[in-house]
C-alpha cells in the first residue's frame, strides 16, 4: 500500500484529506514558549487571535527527524511504501528532516521524500494527483515522474493585502530591504525555483489581482489547467478570485483553500494566491 504524507505548509481543500487518504505531519507553531501543532491544537482563527492579542507573530519550525520517524512508524507497516511530499527545501528544513528520518528507517520502512519546490495548495494538488495515479495502478516511479513534471511547470503567485506580518515575522529575509518603503503598496510575490521573489508593486487590490491573472495568462495561454486559489482569512475574496479564474482560463479543475499558518505567519490576512499547472493530456 502507498502511504502519502504531506506537511502542513501545504494545504488541502475541505474533504480532500479523507477522500484521497493523505496523512498530514504538522508544522510546529511556537508562541510564548509553548509549541502548538498546526491542525491539532491550534486552528487558523486561534493563530490570528494570538497575533491580534499579543501583537507578535508566532514562529514556525519544521518537524524534527524524530517527529518524522515516529510519524512514519505510526502510519505505515513494513510492506507499505511512503511518499512524503514537502515544502520547498529553500524555505524550510522540513525536507531535510524527512530525508534524515528516511535514512534512519532504512531497512525498516520504505520512505521516499519529495521536494515540491512549492507550498500551500500546490502540495495538496500534488498529493491528490499521486493518490489518483496510485488508485489507477501506476507505480511509485511513474508517480514521481508526474510530480517532477508538475514541479517544473507550475506557478505559484501571491498578492499581499498588508506588509505588517512580513515586517513583524522577519523570516522573509530577502524581502526585508524592500519592506520599509513599500508599506502602502500591494506587492506581487512569486515562488520561483523554490524561493520567494518580490515582483511588481501596485497601488490597489484590483490592480494586483489583474496583474496576477495576467502573469498566468502569459505563461499558460490557452492550456487546460489545474488551478488552486488560496486565501488568508478572507474567504469571500478567495471565492471572487476563483470565479474570475474560471472565467479567464480553461480549467480542468479549480479549487479553493485556506492558506496554511506557516505561510500566513509571514504573508498575513487578506493574502490571495493562485497555484496552477497544465493538466495531463
Amino acid at each position: 500500500m502507498l502511504k502519502i504524507v504531506m506537511d502542513t505548509a501545504g494545504d488541502l481543500p475541505e474533504g480532500w484529506q479523507k477522500q484521497y487518504d493523505i496523512d498530514l505531519i504538522p508544522i510546529n507553531i511556537i508562541h510564548g514558549g509553548k509549541t502548538y501543532l498546526q491542525g491539532i491544537d491550534i486552528s487558523y482563527e486561534d493563530f490570528y487571535q494570538l497575533v491580534e492579542e499579543e501583537g507578535t507573530i508566532p514562529s514556525t519550525s519544521q518537524p524534527t527527524p524524530f517527529q518524522f520517524t515516529e510519524f512514519y512508524r505510526k502510519i505505515a507497516k513494513p510492506d507499505d511504501k511512503i511518499l512524503s511530499i514537502h515544502v520547498t527545501e529553500k524555505l524550510s528544513g522540513t525536507m531535510d528532516s524527512a530525508v534524515q528520518a528516511a535514512a534512519e528507517l532504512k531497512g525498516e520502512l520504505k520512505v521516499t521524500p519529495f521536494d515540491s519546490a512549492s507550498g500551500t495548495l500546490m502540495m495538496g494538488m500534488m498529493a491528490k494527483e499521486a493518490r489518483i495515479m496510485d488508485r489507477a495502478g501506476k507505480t511509485l516511479e511513474q508517480i514521481l515522474e508526474r510530480l517532477k513534471t508538475i514541479r517544473k511547470e507550475h506557478r505559484l503567485v501571491f498578492t499581499l493585502d498588508t506588509l505588517k506580518f512580513a515586517r513583524m515575522s522577519g523570516r522573509i529575509k530577502h524581502l526585508q530591504a524592500a519592506l520599509a518603503s513599500l508599506l502602502k503598496v500591494k506587492p506581487i510575490i512569486e515562488l520561483k525555483d523554490g524561493t520567494l521573489e518580490m515582483g511588481e508593486k501596485v497601488r490597489s487590490r484590483t490592480q494586483s489581482i489583474e496583474l496576477v491573472i495576467s502573469k498566468l495568462e502569459k505563461t499558460f495561454k490557452d492550456k487546460r489547467l489545474m488551478v488552486g486559489i488560496v486565501y488568508a482569512r478572507d474567504q469571500k475574496s478567495g471565492a471572487d478570485l476563483l470565479k474570475q479564474v474560471i472565467e479567464h482560463f480553461n480549467c480542468a479543475e479549480a479549487i479553493l483553500g485556506e492558506l496554511s499558518i506557516s505561510l500566513a505567519a509571514h504573508f498575513g490576512p487578506g493574502t490571495l494566491g493562485i497555484a496552477a499547472y497544465p493538466a495531463e493530456e
